[in-house]
């Protein structure tokens, strides 16, 4: 992208398949402060469409926008850390209940039991959803 291109936010917006509405809403929040000119309307500079594009980034790895915009503008490395780990943690126990649902499918896909449910594969899986929670 050439560094002098300047977009509406209409054309900002469909640059990156969004309602305008988004953009505004993220600058009402304090994510994006996009330039204004000709009465009045925002100018969508290559700075602009990075961080847009970033926002992007960090919303389709799972994070909240408050912790996107908590990320950009800290300038405290200990609380960008602290975010990053908590979603680490919870990225890492949303991969591993996708995982064990992965291996029941797999189970049942493999299974040549006419009824699922007598299959002891099957069977050994339920077993260790009914163990007990341990205590805190």
């Amino acid at each position: 992208m050439k560094s002098n291109v300047v977009l509406s936010i209409g054309a900002a917006a469909a640059r990156f398949g969004l309602a305008a509405h988004v953009l505004r809403h993220w600058e009402s929040m304090g994510l994006l402060a996009p330039a204004r000119a000709e009465g009045e309307r925002r100018r969508y500079g290559p700075s602009d469409l990075y961080r847009i594009a970033v926002i992007l980034r960090a919303k389709e790895a799972g994070f909240a926008l408050e912790d996107i915009k908590e990320m950009l503008t800290t300038a405290d490395a200990a609380a960008r850390r602290t975010i990053l780990l908590r979603h680490r943690a919870e990225l890492a126990g949303r991969i591993a209940r996708a995982q064990a649902s992965l291996e029941v499918i797999d189970c049942a896909l493999d299974c040549e039991h006419e009824d699922l449910t007598a299959c002891p594969s099957f069977q050994s899986m339920v077993a260790e959803r009914l163990a007990p929670v341990p205590s805190p």
